[in-house]
């Protein structure tokens, strides 16, 4: 067993940008994602970065700068449909599957089983 936190075992902030920039490519492609983003994704990136590094054990930057997640609160103004919620996961499974070469068969089933437990969570019609 791999010691520390999983931030830390798949490779810090360096595994967490490139696996956010690669959902939001898959995002930008998908025509029921894409308009539910802002123009400019970049503050998304970042939260979604943020957030996903505190998650994981990083560091609590998400918290000081955006408070508690409530995540469910802040994706309500969001239609998110069966068909979103698996277009969402479809666009997380690429990414990490884009990724997979750096991660063991472990850490990839822990990622994939946390987002989608998360996408369904977070469906709302």
């Amino acid at each position: 067993m791999v010691e520390g936190a999983f931030y830390d075992q798949v490779g810090g902030h360096v595994f967490f940008e490139e696996l956010v920039g690669a959902f939001y490519d898959e995002v930008a492609k998908d025509a029921l994602l894409r308009p539910m983003y802002p123009d400019d994704l970049a503050e998304s990136k970042r939260h979604f970065e943020l957030f996903l590094e505190q998650y994981w054990g990083g560091p609590k930057t998400y918290e000081v700068v955006r408070g508690h997640p409530r995540l469910r609160m802040r994706h309500a103004p969001f239609r998110i449909t069966k068909v979103a919620r698996d277009a969402w996961l479809t666009a997380m499974t690429a990414a990490l599957e884009s990724l997979r070469a750096g991660l063991s068969d472990e850490q990839f089933v822990e990622l994939h089983s946390y987002f989608d437990m998360a996408a369904h969570q977070m469906r709302n019609v």
